[in-house]
């Protein structure tokens, strides 16, 4: 699946599209440069899982869990030097646990992920828009 997000609204909808869809055990990898808006649609997809909590960036706790119909376990590992620092943080608990795992940076760690991983593309487009693409 591919689209076209025009504002930071529309990225989150894209976001809760995806979160209704997520069963217990998915992984999303959301990869995308800075600024991308991987936060923002993290934020939608967690309305998706019926979560109301507000949503933040976990770049400096690295791991944020969050409570809905399903339990979403949110990372972020860009300042994660190596895979040992993955697995301190408990990774390993919420890649193959019951509620769903949102990595942001997750081509860090793709060596531990398991297959069955969808990989969200966000990039920034030359008119400023995002292109968010599912694989």
């Amino acid at each position: 699946m591919r689209c076209v997000s025009r504002s930071a609204q529309d990225t989150a909808r894209w976001g809760t599209v995806v979160g209704r869809l997520l069963e217990e055990g998915s992984v999303v990898v959301l990869q995308g440069a800075l600024a991308a808006g991987k936060t923002c649609f993290v934020k939608g997809l967690a309305l998706g899982l019926g979560i109301q909590e507000e949503i933040t960036s976990p770049t400096f706790t690295l791991l944020a869990v969050y409570h809905g119909r399903l339990t979403l376990y949110h990372m972020d590992v860009y300042r994660l030097a190596s895979l040992e620092d993955f697995f301190d943080i408990g990774a390993q608990e919420c890649v193959y646990g019951t509620g769903v795992c949102v990595i942001e940076w997750g081509e860090r760690v793709a060596s531990e992920l398991p297959e069955y991983t969808v990989t969200i593309s966000l990039r920034v487009l030359a008119d400023g828009n995002r292109e968010i693409t599912v694989a």
